[in-house]
């Protein structure tokens, strides 16, 4: 760029041919002239700048998404913040679009062909952006406003790190985007406290997880020596004798736990899991010479220790004893499925939708996995059922699944894939399904696909902005699940006296069956409503010069009340009509007026209004034409004789 600008000859890289047209369209747009004003300048630049830095990600091969984490977020940082110059220039979304469309169909036309093929996505997406952060930006300003203007009249230079994370969690507002509000505000953001907030929010959420992860009081363990560690050796190994070297209950480090305590134990090395990188801990049974400890969760405790949370259910556990660690095995067999299903189902997901699915978040215990990924819609039956047939495939053809431990700088050189933002030691993890799948990973696996038996998407959905969720089972799970299909396909087709190979068909029958009846009804309560109309034309009445019919029918919906009021009101001529209906319970009301009726002074929604509460319910409308609807049938006399008095007050 700062080539181009001595090419150019001038001295500002916006005034080079990669952005006059785009500087041009903005201006165009907003009315104002690039180079007159420092601030309006600032805000073109801006938004000129990070358009084009989101149709170059979106429209890459990886296809980037704006997210809530890893580089999504930081595309959506970009992104918002271009809205919010764009909110201060005055430009549409239409606008902001048509930017982005420049460097689509000129500045990069030919160098990046691949956007031009992309177009209709691109501009799909970040259309998309720009309405969901619009949809929050006046309110968002709004509260800015008010906790900068109450943090200057306090005198205060800083907004506090709650107040900058109530903007992100509430209004989307990245927190870069506050700091730079705020510098305009003369004040600063405490940075350190947004982080804490975020981090108590994350706290929060694995709380209410789906994990229940019992409480585990920090503090106890805090105070330990040093010297009491504990090591993780069950990748190959699902027993272990192993001495106790430390034990807590609720409440303080303790020497032994009696039957029916509740307590922490932890020993030197364990093969039990603990809940870690979206698996579950293991569960299973520790055993001494003189108690039984059942154990319900394995988590990690400070200090890097892994304890086994649980409850003692005979005899008495002692600290220094020996003990025989047990890990579930059946339990630890279904959740390395689900673990290893849920490499498979990422690396299916990319394939088909593209590589911009990233993992969000995962969790996988022995019931089921749950998978949150970067797209930003929702995906097609064709897609799950893709993306399904893919896990399946891999599955059958049982392949080897590998563990390698290496360096972090060799782990990336295999193109394994790792989770943005995560911090790794210097060696780490490399977890590889053939070439189907590569990936960190510090959690326990099945030796070969063919394990996993059987993949079942049961469900696809939203969970945040661009972030979508699949919850899936394996195995022996799957098997339940079709078994249970199966029991409800046949009570389905008991019911209907049919069998569930010819269900679909008796189904249809009986929907048709169904049609062709209610068609029969409504055609008979048309008929009577009908014939009820010579009955009805006996009650007109004159108010003040003004003809007046006001009838009561019987199970006829609003539809065809109205269809009633027109047909009466055409009879009538000139007047005003009132129907009252009692159908399933529920009163339909309507009132309609001719031209000369109204000029006669008739309201038919003040009239509405005047009877409405008479029948349990409210409602006007307009002088010629009123409804609404009621919950008590019983008043439906007193309202046709009210509707008299009412119609009479208002005639001139």
């Amino acid at each position: 760029e700062r080539i181009l600008a001595f090419l150019n000859g001038v001295d500002d890289v916006y005034k080079t041919d990669l952005f006059t047209g785009v500087i041009s369209k903005i201006e165009e747009k907003s009315g104002i002239k690039y180079g007159d004003e420092e601030k309006s300048t600032k805000s073109m630049r801006i938004i000129a700048d990070h358009l084009r830095t989101g149709v170059m990600l979106i429209g890459d091969e990886a296809k980037l998404l704006p997210s809530n984490g890893g580089p999504g977020y930081v595309l959506r940082r970009l992104l918002r913040r271009a809205v919010r110059h764009g909110r201060a220039l005055n430009l549409s979304l239409e606008n902001m679009l048509e930017v982005a469309s420049i460097y689509i169909d000129d500045v990069y036309a030919d160098s990046y062909p691949l956007l031009t093929k992309n177009k209709t996505f691109i501009l799909d997406e970040l259309k998309k952006e720009i309405v969901r952060f619009e949809a929050t930006l006046e309110n968002g300003m709004k509260e800015f406003k008010k906790i900068s203007e109450e943090k200057k009249a306090a005198g205060a230079k800083e907004i506090d790190g709650k107040s900058a994370f109530y903007l992100y969690d509430t209004f989307g507002f990245p927190v870069e985007l506050t700091i730079e509000m705020a510098e305009e505000e003369g004040l600063s953001v405490d940075e350190a406290g947004f982080k804490e907030a975020m981090e108590e929010q994350k706290k929060r959420a694995r709380e209410n997880s789906n994990f229940s992860q019992k409480a585990v009081d920090a503090d106890l363990f805090e105070s330990l020596d040093p010297s009491v560690t504990s090591e993780f050796v069950g990748y190959d190994k699902l027993s272990l004798t192993e001495n106790i070297v430390a034990m807590a209950n609720s409440e303080a480090m303790v020497d032994s736990l009696n039957a029916g305590d509740e307590g922490t134990i932890i020993t030197a090395k364990t093969p039990f899991y603990a809940t870690m990188g979206g698996q579950k801990g293991d569960c299973g049974v520790i055993k001494t010479a003189g108690g039984t400890f059942v154990v319900d969760e394995t988590v990690k405790v400070p200090g890097g220790r892994i304890g086994h949370i649980g409850h003692v259910e005979s005899g008495v556990i002692k600290k220094g004893e020996s003990a025989q660690l047990n890990v579930d095995t059946a339990n630890r067999a279904k959740t390395c499925k689900n673990h290893t299903a849920t490499h498979l189902l990422q690396a299916a997901l990319r394939q088909v939708l593209g590589n911009h699915v990233e993992q969000q978040g995962s969790n996988q215990d022995a019931d089921r996995t749950r998978f949150d990924f970067s797209h930003g819609q929702a995906m097609t039956k064709e897609e799950i059922a893709k993306v399904e047939a893919i896990v399946n495939e891999k599955i059958a053809e049982d392949i080897e699944v590998v563990t390698n431990v290496m360096s972090i700088d060799e782990a990336k050189k295999t193109g394994a894939m790792a989770l943005f933002g995560e911090k790794y030691g210097d060696s780490v993890r490399v977890v590889s399904v053939g070439d189907f799948s590569k990936e960190f990973c510090g959690g326990t696996h099945v030796s070969h696909t063919g394990q996993i038996a059987a993949f079942k998407i049961l469900s696809e959905s939203g969970v945040a902005a661009g972030v979508r969720r699949i919850e899936a089972i394996t195995a022996t799970n799957v098997t339940a699940y079709y078994k249970k299909l199966e029991e409800e396909l046949d009570n389905a087709a008991a019911i209907v006296k049919s069998s569930p190979a010819q269900l679909i068909e008796k189904l249809t029958s009986i929907m048709a069956e169904m049609k062709a009846l209610n068609s029969e009804i409504e055609s008979l309560k048309s008929k009577a409503a009908k014939e009820a109309l010579g009955d009805v034309m006996d009650n007109v009445k004159e108010v003040k010069g003004v003809k007046f019919l006001a009838a009561k029918m019987s199970g006829v919906d609003m539809n065809k009340l109205r269809d009633l009021g027109d047909e009466l009101k055409t009879k009538l001529g000139e007047g005003v009509v009132l129907l009252l209906s009692d159908s399933d319970g529920k009163v339909s009301m309507v009132a309609m007026a001719t031209d000369g009726a109204v000029n006669a002074g008739a309201h038919a929604g003040n009239l509405i209004k005047g009877i409405a509460a008479l029948v349990g319910g409210g409602g006007g409308g307009r002088p010629n034409m009123a409804q609404a609807g009621g919950k008590n049938p019983a008043g439906i006399d007193d309202a046709i004789a009210e509707a008299g008095k009412v119609l009479e007050g208002q005639i001139k």
